[in-house]
């Protein structure tokens, strides 16, 4: 119903305009939004850095008004031209062609006005068709009933009508934006609406090197947001939290995020839906692994058969106490990082207090076997696999890990 209202709305206004402005200015008119609409993305790059000069910094934003203004600076430039064309005719038919064919004039003039005022109105409700097929596309995926705002509880109005009455395929028709904007808007509603896969996107192997950003760890920690997930906040509420805002407010690193996520965002969906990715599963070390107790005990127990059980006990509480809290995270780009990870060695009396710390690298394999090149070089760890454990050697002790599924 919003959809025709808006119709009758934009084609009877702009009908009234035609005929008021007259045929000549209406025809250059058509002209200049089908001109101003192909080359709105060029002229925009014109206002993007003057919007940054007056402290526009909102990614959104960014992206949304140069292409507008670009739109309005063109349209207007040809509108002017329009203008100063009916100028020259009209002081023709008003001084120099005679009353009868000046009255003849102003008649067609005003009717044809009316007709391609029509057909103007028909171009703006396309593009305004357009923008609210490619806005609403995102909000209503990430609508949280009655606590969003008037302008988004419209604007997912005016978006399901365009998709009830079928008005989103001429929309299609026009829309310029790649497939990767919608797939986007699908992959993040999803998130939005089942906030518990969250914890499944963060060991997707292709965004582990991000999720060891300093932003994306304050996110994870942050008991607030978490919170407001669960409890499923609007979409304003949550990106009004200190730690999604440094991320969000951030344009480079946003940008780092859609470079990142673009390549792999059929993948993406599919790992979030399913736990398997077509991309990245063929390398086993790739993902999220934490200390194993019992698998380190078992690498203990072949170091040294002949262990009694009272020493074994102690083994386990020694390794606890070092180990305890060790992850091990290692991303497709050859990243590695070891965190609360002590020294691999066996102490004599095994009396050292814990000294556990982070260490950053990368990795490489032989086809078998791993090595880590940690902190530049000065530091390196072997690994291998042993079943579905992946074991370090150290000093007289192993060390094994086990995959966070």
């Amino acid at each position: 119903m919003t959809i025709w209202l808006l119709a009758i709305l934009v084609l009877a206004s702009v009908a009234a305009l035609g005929y008021q402005q007259g045929a000549i200015r209406a025809s250059i008119s058509f002209f200049g939004i089908i001109l101003a609409t192909l080359l709105a993305p060029l002229a925009g790059k014109i206002f993007k850095p003057l919007l940054g000069l007056v402290g526009v910094t909102n990614p959104v934003w960014l992206w949304v008004l140069p292409p507008l203004f670009g739109f309005v600076l063109v349209l207007a430039l040809v509108k002017v031209a329009a203008f100063f064309v009916h100028q020259k005719v009209d002081v023709y038919y008003k001084y120099k062609a005679g009353d009868l064919r000046l009255a003849l004039w102003e008649r067609l003039n005003d009717r044809l006005g009316a007709c391609i005022g029509l057909l103007n109105g028909v171009a703006y409700l396309v593009l305004i068709a357009f923008v609210i097929h490619a806005f609403s596309y995102w909000t209503v995926q990430m609508a949280s009933a009655d606590t969003d705002p008037k302008t988004v509880r419209l604007l997912n109005t005016l978006g399901r009508d365009l998709q009830s009455t079928g008005m989103n395929r001429v929309a299609k028709a026009i829309d310029p934006l790649p497939a990767g904007f919608y797939d986007t808007a699908d992959l993040t509603g999803l998130l939005y609406q089942n906030s518990l896969l969250e914890a499944r996107l963060l060991r997707y192997p292709g965004l582990l090197t991000l999720g060891e950003k300093a932003e994306f760890q304050a996110l994870g920690q942050d008991a607030a947001f978490a919170e407001m997930r669960l409890k499923g906040a609007s979409i304003n509420e949550v990106l009004e939290q200190p730690s999604a805002k440094a991320v969000f407010a951030n344009p480079e690193l946003l940008k780092e995020i859609w470079t990142t996520i673009q390549p792999d965002l059929s993948d993406l969906r599919s790992f979030l839906e399913t736990g398997k990715s077509a991309k990245y599963d063929g390398e086993k070390i790739l993902g999220r692994w934490r200390f194993d107790s019992s698998g380190s005990m078992l690498a203990y127990r072949r170091l040294k058969p002949g262990v009694a059980g009272t020493e074994a006990n102690r083994m386990r509480v020694w390794m606890h106490e070092r180990f305890g809290k060790a992850v091990i995270v290692a991303a497709p780009d050859k990243m590695v990082a070891l965190k609360d990870i002590s020294e691999l060695k066996l102490q004599p009396g095994q009396a050292t207090p814990p000294n556990p710390r982070s260490l950053k690298g990368t990795w490489k394999s032989d086809g078998s076997d791993y090595e880590f090149d940690l902190e530049g070089g000065t530091e390196k760890r072997t690994a291998k696999f042993e079943g579905r454990l992946l074991v370090i050697a150290g000093e007289g002790i192993s060390i094994a890990f086990a995959k966070v599924d």
